[in-house]
């Protein structure tokens, strides 16, 4: 709950200072004159940017299953599944979470935890990654994702999303409007937008959006680095972790959906837009972690 008070608030705090920079700048009494109203557009910049991720986040868990197709073990069929489900257990009450609901779906070699409360989550393994691994590097896998919802990675991935998204949403309107003015200076029979400010917002939405996935992109890849940490001190050894990360860098991962992609164990396709870093500097930055 506080980490979605933190969102709550941080995405508030862009919008304030936001306008609160505009406003010394300038720009509202440039935007007022040229019929854009600051405060409608920080609201809506607000809702775009906001609303969206905050909605992405609470669905995140029913998306995943449905998207994933995961069947959460409800009852153990089997002395595999029972393992399974102790062993998130056992890792769960070592970071002090919840137990998560545990699923498993059909696929090559991943896993991912997603939910919008750490403790009322989900993680979710492969048949691929299942049947590939030892029972040391499925639990190392366990721990990466107990330990992403215990960090509430969820959270902060929605959040920074939301930041980005609301900054997208802003400046591209904001230049929209200057550009719109430029072209039609001295034209005072439209009042409404022109095709200036339809052209230039589309276009930096689209610029803006790559740089700011570029941004989020980067941020997913720190958060990995720390879940294999966090993984390493939940089962007090970092090797089963190393093990895990080598044996997956030797398999072809299964793509996850986009909704749960940044949770996984693995995923990404180019180093800017990656969500995870390669599996050789995991696997360094594991090797040279004290302890």
């Amino acid at each position: 709950m506080k980490r979605i008070l933190l969102f709550v608030l941080t995405n508030l705090a862009v919008v304030l200072v936001l306008g609160v920079v505009a406003s010394l700048l300038g720009v509202n009494r440039f935007l007022t004159s040229n019929g854009l109203d600051l405060g409608a557009l920080l609201g809506f910049a607000l809702i775009m940017g906001f609303g969206g991720a905050f909605i992405s986040l609470l669905i995140s868990k029913p998306v995943a299953k449905w998207s994933s197709g995961v069947r959460v073990i409800e009852q153990p069929a089997n002395a595999d599944e029972a393992w399974i489900v102790d062993t998130v257990r056992r890792l769960a009450d070592k970071a002090g979470i919840g137990m998560p609901e545990v699923g498993i779906f059909e696929g090559e070699p991943n896993a991912f935890a997603t939910g919008a409360f750490k403790n009322s989550a989900l993680v979710a393994v492969s048949t691929g990654l299942l049947q590939g691994m030892t029972r040391d590097e499925v639990e190392a896998v366990l721990g990466h994702e107990v330990a992403h919802i215990a960090n509430g990675d969820m959270v902060t991935m929605a959040l920074i999303q939301g930041v980005m998204n609301t900054f997208v949403v802003f400046l591209s309107r904001i230049v929209g409007y200057a550009v719109d003015s430029f072209l039609r200076k001295g034209d005072q029979e439209n009042s409404g937008p022109g095709i200036g400010y339809y052209v230039t917002t589309i276009v930096l939405d689209i610029i803006l959006g790559f740089l700011a996935a570029i941004i989020v992109a980067w941020f997913s890849r720190q958060r990995e680095f720390r879940a294999d940490a966090g993984a390493a001190g939940l089962i007090g050894r970092k090797q089963p972790m190393i093990n895990a990360l080598a044996r997956l860098g030797g398999m072809v991962p299964g793509e996850l959906p986009k909704s749960v992609a940044a949770m996984g164990i693995a995923g990404g396709i180019g180093q800017l837009f990656s969500t995870h870093p390669p599996i050789e500097e995991r696997i360094a930055a594991l090797q040279n972690a004290q302890g």
